[in-house]
């Protein structure tokens, strides 16, 4: 299986209906593909909390009409990062959205650990509640966003769910940028799973971002590595080598459950 990772760069100068055609033109040019992933928030910016209420939309909205296009035109399967996502109620959401080679909605996944402690994010956002997986061809994808990569059991919740590759999709601070990495691999050792992890690149509300999106081999090994600015990743994926991972050490056989602490 054939992923691209696309590290957008986000301008605060560009607008978003300028990126959104822009990055429906980068989705096209991934024909060959199988899998193409997007970042976190990449319209408005992860950081750009001023922005969250006037640029939210429904899931029908004109994100989901740009890459729907995008996504059928290339024949590819797409995970469109995320959006702010108003929902009938008028609550606001961090909600990725995997849409078919056909340009049909197939999965959403609200995001569940929301960043910025008692503001941003945190406070303008409500959470999710489920976790998320998606059954393509040859893989069948855990999805988790940014702030997720930090909360291992909800990866472990992903597999035990049937997910064999993790799509990690965010707009991860450069700040940070040793975290990232570190996380992303150990979720993939841990997880006995191919990782993608997308980030952006550029800068959010003055936030810089981290770039250097990763996909990680079941064994914790970096198969490809992005650069700072914007870039489109390229790998392979071998189906096999998650269940054959699995096999040769079996790990997650070995899980003790409902440990309970000592008093």
């Amino acid at each position: 299986m054939r992923a691209s990772l696309i590290q957008i760069s986000v301008d605060d100068a560009e607008s978003v209906v300028s990126r959104r055609s822009r990055v429906a033109g980068l989705v096209r040019e991934q024909r060959g593909s199988d899998l193409v992933v997007l970042p976190e928030l990449w319209p408005v910016g992860a950081f750009a909390y001023e922005q969250f209420e006037t640029e939210a939309e429904p899931l029908d909205g004109p994100t989901f009409a740009e890459l729907s296009g995008a996504a059928r035109d290339a024949g590819v399967w797409l995970h469109g990062g995320s959006i702010v996502e108003r929902a009938g109620d008028g609550r606001l959401y961090n909600t990725a959205m995997v849409i078919s080679p056909a340009g049909e909605l197939a999965a959403t996944y609200r995001k569940i650990h929301r960043f910025g402690f008692d503001e941003g994010e945190a406070v303008l956002m409500s959470a999710g509640d489920s976790l998320t997986t998606v059954e393509l061809p040859e893989q069948t994808l855990g999805l988790a966003t940014c702030y997720d990569l930090r909360f291992p059991e909800l990866f472990r919740g992903l597999v035990d769910s049937g997910a064999t590759t993790l799509v990690v999709s965010a707009g991860w601070p450069e700040r940070r940028r040793a975290h990232w990495t570190l996380l992303s691999r150990a979720r993939a050792v841990e997880e006995q799973s191919y990782v993608l992890a997308c980030g952006t690149a550029g800068t959010h509300a003055g936030v810089r971002q981290a770039g250097h999106s990763l996909v990680v081999d079941p064994w914790g090994e970096v198969v490809a590595e992005a650069g700072p600015g914007e870039e489109v990743l390229v790998a392979d994926l071998d189906p096999a080598k998650v269940p054959d991972t699995r096999e040769q050490f079996p790990a997650l056989k070995d899980r003790v459950l409902g440990i309970r602490p000592s008093h």
